[in-house]
Formats: structure tokens, sequence, C-alpha cells
């Protein structure tokens, strides 16, 4: 019983500080700090919620940019990769299939077709395309939208990120914010 009770109240202690006081100090700072980003990186558009800027949504317009292919089908509640193995006959013939369907969609693709086309990203839902595979859907748009391919060339370096502090990652291109303003230049 004597050492019950010193467990009890320092359980108590712990709950409290861990369980209630910790997520109000950081979720408070975030608001503060981040208030965008701690509620989401909503899209809104007049006033109403569209999306996220950090999940891919699934595009079907010939007159908008396509984002990488999703194995969650684009449900944030299903993120998911397909978990195959590059040299599978199974992922092979997939990713001939979808480059066929592709290369249908965009007949002006070039030889060598950036892989972020074909492939899922390990999550499903990536937003982000490399630069390269956005300017191998510029012919389709242009011939769509009736936008110039320079006009489509100059909204893609427009929102092309660098590499994070200069050294991680790889530059690319958020495709929902992409297309809106892909969008606002058409109007």
């Amino acid at each position: 019983m004597k050492m019950l009770l010193p467990a009890l109240r320092l359980s108590v202690v712990l709950m409290l500080v861990c369980g209630l006081l910790y997520p109000l100090v950081t979720t408070g700072v975030a608001q503060l700090l981040f208030p965008s980003q701690a509620n989401g990186s909503l899209i809104i558009q007049n006033g109403k919620i569209i999306g996220s800027s950090l999940l891919a949504q699934e595009v079907k317009s010939p007159e908008l940019f396509q984002p990488r292919a999703s194995n969650a089908n684009y449900d944030p509640t299903a993120s998911a990769g397909s978990n195959r193995a590059v040299a599978s006959p199974e992922y092979i013939a997939e990713m001939n299939q979808k480059l066929a369907a592709l290369r249908q969609e965009n007949p002006a693709l070039p030889y060598q077709v950036p892989a972020d086309l074909v492939t899922g990203s390990g999550s499903g839902l990536d937003p982000d395309l490399s630069p390269e595979a956005a300017e191998a859907q510029i012919p389709r748009i242009s011939q769509a939208t009736g936008l110039s391919k320079q006009k489509l060339a100059q909204l893609i370096q427009n929102h092309t990120q660098g590499r994070q502090l200069g050294i991680f990652g790889e530059p690319r291109v958020n495709v929902n914010e992409l297309n809106l303003a892909l969008i606002a230049a058409e109007e």
C-alpha cells in the first residue's frame, strides 16, 4: 500500500502532463506559428474547402495536369503503396498497360517518359510531380485549352519548388496548386 499511492499519484500526474498539457501546448503553438499547416493545408476557394495541398486528387479532365497514379484510388483513408517487386511480371505488365494508356491520352509524350507519370508514390497520395512529368503533359493541355505551350511552361516554372533547404529531395510541382493556377489562367 505504501508504494501504491505514490505510483497512482505519479500515474495521474504523467497522464495529465503527457496526455493533456503537452498536446494542448503543442497544438496551441502550431496554431500560432503555422495555422495553415496545423489545419491540414486546406485549399479554400470561394469560401469552400476543395481539398488539401498535401493530398493528390483524381483528375480526369484532359484540360488539367494529371497527378501521379494512386495505389489508394486517391482515398486518404486508404494510403498504400503497391508493394510489388519491380522485376515481377505483374508489375511490368501493369507499367506497360499504364504507359500505353498514358501515350494514348498524351500522343506527344517524349520517348523517355518520366517515371512518376506511371508509378505511384509510396503513400499513393503524393500531390507532387517532377517538373519533367508536368512538362510532358503540356502538348495535351495546350491542345485542350488553347493556352500556348509557353504559357503552360511558365505556369510550371512558377509553381516549381526547389530542394528543401537547398539539399534535400528533388524539385517538384504541386499538381493541385498548378491546376488551380491553370484554371485561373483560362478565365
